[in-house]
């Protein structure tokens, strides 16, 4: 992979403001290519109230970098007048790199500038010691990126459960793997030579739905992440709440109405050991129904005609729905996104999951939009929030 990242822009440093001012407006240029494309600059100048001068200059840089294409289709605003060449995103040149950890593995992928996973694998652990597993995941990306030949790497986005400060690059602390204060970014620009964004999990899924998924154009969204690790995201008006050193979305120990299961900090009925897909499994091992720590062979028990199976999966969104009302009071949010395995591969889970949070509220709960590629959009919608929040820091070594 590149080696070498520097500032795109070679001009001298702008005022604070001034910079500010150009970030923004790349910014909102690019994401309306993403969300309109094809599109005549001129409905471009509209929908940002932008001038058609500052939406040229700024095409004619992402077409030159190759961000965007012109489209050989001509239209016409409204069937009349001189023919305009919409422009597009060309998301035939460039990918970013995926690399989610979880309890039992690594996924490394690899995905292009909608947000479309291109490649994909997963690594799994042979221990969980952090330097080991992150060399392995740059080794991992390398590989991708070799077997996609005409296609160069922008950045990497890493993602995980647990405490993550995006700000200083750092899982700080990820009990089940026995992280604590782990540079990641540091270790994984070292071994890849690309610039390395990182966040956790649940917040890196929210900005997926954001900027590809169906919460597009939502003032507000609520992010519930139900694995072995179980967090959530709050969004309002494009901007996540992260809190002092990312904290914000730290969910585990809340109370689950009719929970049972002990926690390790002494209490009865804490959303991560109601939720955790470790203890989905326990059940469903101690009912004799899979003998593995995989969610998958409870689920694919439940589609072969399981009873019991149906029920631990149909229970498990129950207490999920019950979660989510809970922050629906707290938060209001106008959007609920939810990543539980359940709802994602059946219906009557996600029917429970929505009777639990009531009727008048049900309608605004969806499942994740990335059914099949949770992990691996994760770690890379990390690396593209930050390219559509900055075209213009993008790697001149790279473009």
């Amino acid at each position: 992979m590149p080696r070498t990242a520097a500032p795109l822009l070679s001009s001298p440093i702008p005022r604070a403001a001034d910079s500010d001012r150009r970030r923004t407006s790349a910014s909102v240029v690019l994401r309306s290519v993403l969300e309109h494309g094809p599109v005549a600059r001129s409905t471009i100048a509209r929908l940002t109230g932008l001038s058609p001068a500052s939406v040229t200059d700024y095409c004619a840089r992402f077409a030159e970098w190759g961000l965007i294409r012109e489209s050989a289709v001509l239209r016409r605003s409204g069937g009349v007048g001189r023919p305009h060449l919409p422009v597009d995103l060309d998301d035939s040149r460039f990918v970013v790199g995926s690399v989610h950890v979880a309890v039992p593995h690594t996924t490394v992928a690899l995905l292009d500038l909608r947000g479309r996973v291109v490649a994909r694998r997963e690594v799994k652990h042979e221990r969980t010691e952090p330097a080991q597993v992150l060399a392995r995941a740059a080794d991992g990306l390398a590989a991708l990126l070799a077997g996609t030949p005409g296609r160069r790497s922008l950045s990497v986005g890493f993602a995980a459960g647990g405490w993550v400060d995006r700000d200083s690059g750092t899982v700080v602390e990820h009990p089940l793997l026995g992280w604590r204060e782990v540079p990641v970014r540091e270790v994984l620009g070292a071994h890849t030579g690309l610039p390395v964004h990182v966040d956790g999990h649940a917040r890196a899924l929210v900005n997926a739905e954001r900027l590809f998924g169906g919460a597009r154009g939502s003032r507000s969204v609520l992010h519930l992440f139900a694995g072995n690790v179980v967090d959530a995201a709050f969004t309002t008006h494009d901007e996540v709440h992260h809190g002092p050193r990312s904290q914000a979305g730290t969910i585990a120990h809340l109370p689950v109405p009719g929970g049972t299961e002990n926690c390790d900090c002494g209490r009865v009925g804490c959303l991560q050991e109601e939720l955790s897909e470790r203890t989905l499994c326990r059940r469903a091992r101690e009912a004799g129904i899979v003998d593995g720590v995989n969610p998958m062979h409870v689920v694919g028990a439940a589609a072969a005609g399981d009873p019991v199976a149906v029920r631990l999966l149909v229970e498990r969104s129950r207490r999920a729905g019950r979660a989510v009302r809970l922050l629906l009071d707290v938060l209001n949010p106008e959007r609920v996104v939810v990543t539980e395995i359940g709802i994602l591969h059946r219906e009557d889970c996600l029917t429970a999951l929505r009777e639990e949070v009531g009727a008048g509220r049900a309608a605004t709960v969806s499942p994740i939009s990335f059914p099949d590629s949770v992990l691996a959009v994760a770690g890379g919608s990390v690396a593209l929030d930050v390219l559509y929040r900055d075209p213009l820091g993008a790697s001149p070594d790279v473009i």
